[in-house]
């Protein structure tokens, strides 16, 4: 049943190796680019790559700032405490997603909230969202709180699932209503657009990683969006040790963190944002080849960029008809040297989680019982 995808799989690729769900591919202007770093002996946190790398993800995204940080959930705790989020709250996100969401609110203090999510965005439903802020939140003193337990709600953590753009927008009408600040988890959305929006930029702070599997690599890294010039400034000294500028002094005014990303990271980082536009572009051309291709298979469904929407397909995934079937695709596929996966094990079901709050997850559960990424690297180092 499956050979047909198999062999559409390594004809894409023309090759007989195994094939790896999302590897990174590199040029000799990345190699430029990293000698440059080392040549300059400015390989930690300082130097010219990490200012020049924010800039451009400030251009190419439409944020207003970027903050350069050591990797995505590292980003995502930082942002998190910039919007007040502290120990013993609560921040509402999604079941179906990287453990790094859940880390970064536990990292914070904080309890995660688990909602569901839609099924053609996967990320967070604002419908499910609205719901269980009426059944469980209210406001005190203007401020959201949990009438059940008492701890105050202090953010909301949508996930831009595999690259497709959640409903951002409505969320964010819900959080204005709610008096809660989101942070948008775009750690898998390099290049994807709501609208003329890219994601990470339309809530109070968004988040992106940049780790070895990602759209563009550096490695690690991740980086801190947001539109706020204080916000972003406040987000520069915390994460660089908190540290007062003197031109020898070691002074510093807070609880900061080791976060920056260094120099040598950053000096990847410029060179593979060159390629970003052609990277997308033979992204989208294999999205385009998988959906021509199981619009004749009866076995499962292509998973589509939500309408209004411009995803970065960062990884291919398709619904199976049944979690028996998912299964047996997943043993053929890896078996024949063509790496696929499940999506994640939903958060509540982990052992550090699943005590935590959650709405009803009849969506979380139905994707995850269905869903399967499917290889969705580029081909080449051109």
């Amino acid at each position: 049943m499956f050979d047909a995808l198999i062999e559409f799989v390594r004809k894409w690729y023309d090759t007989a190796q195994p094939i790896p769900l999302h590897a990174p591919t590199f040029t000799a202007l990345d190699k430029e680019f990293v000698l440059d770093a080392i040549d300059s002996t400015f390989v930690s946190s300082v130097g010219r790559y990490v200012d020049r790398f924010e800039e451009r993800l400030a251009d190419y995204t439409g944020a207003k700032r970027a903050v350069a940080i050591v990797n995505g959930t590292a980003a995502l705790q930082v942002a998190l405490r910039l919007l007040g989020v502290e120990t013993g709250d609560e921040v509402i996100t999604q079941p179906l997603t990287f453990v790094a969401t859940a880390n970064a609110i536990a990292h914070q203090g904080a309890q995660p909230v688990f909602v569901d999510v839609d099924q053609d965005t996967m990320g967070l439903s604002p419908h499910a969202l609205q719901s269980w802020l009426q059944a469980n939140a209210e406001i005190k003193d203007n401020i959201p709180y949990n009438r059940h337990a008492g701890h105050r709600i202090a953010a909301i953590v949508p996930m831009h699932t595999f690259g497709h753009p959640c409903r951002i927008k409505e969320i964010m009408e819900i959080s204005q209503q709610w008096s809660i600040p989101v942070v948008e988890d775009a750690a898998e959305a390099l290049g994807s657009w709501t609208g003329r929006k890219h994601c990470g930029t339309l809530a109070h702070a968004g988040v992106l990683s940049f780790n070895g599997n990602k759209t563009i690599t550096c490695g690690g890294g991740g980086a801190i969006l947001t539109n706020n010039k204080n916000l972003a400034d406040r987000a520069k000294h915390l994460t660089t040790t908190a540290k007062v500028p003197h031109p020898w002094e070691f002074e510093h005014d807070e609880v900061g963190y080791n976060y920056r990303m260094p120099n040598l990271n950053a000096a990847l980082a410029c060179a593979q944002m060159e390629r970003l536009d052609a990277i997308l572009k033979e992204k989208r051309a294999l999205a385009h080849a998988y959906q021509d291709f199981f619009q004749d298979q009866s076995w499962a469904n292509f998973c589509k960029e939500p309408e209004g929407s411009r995803s970065n397909y960062w990884l291919c995934a398709v619904a199976m008809k049944n979690e028996t079937l998912r299964d047996k695709f997943l043993q053929t596929t890896n078996k024949a040297g063509i790496m696929t996966r499940p999506a994640w094990k939903l958060m509540n079901e982990l052992p550090m989680y699943c005590n935590c709050q959650s709405g009803l997850l009849k969506n979380a559960k139905l994707l995850r019982q269905h869903i399967v990424n499917l290889p969705s690297g580029v081909r080449s180092n051109g």
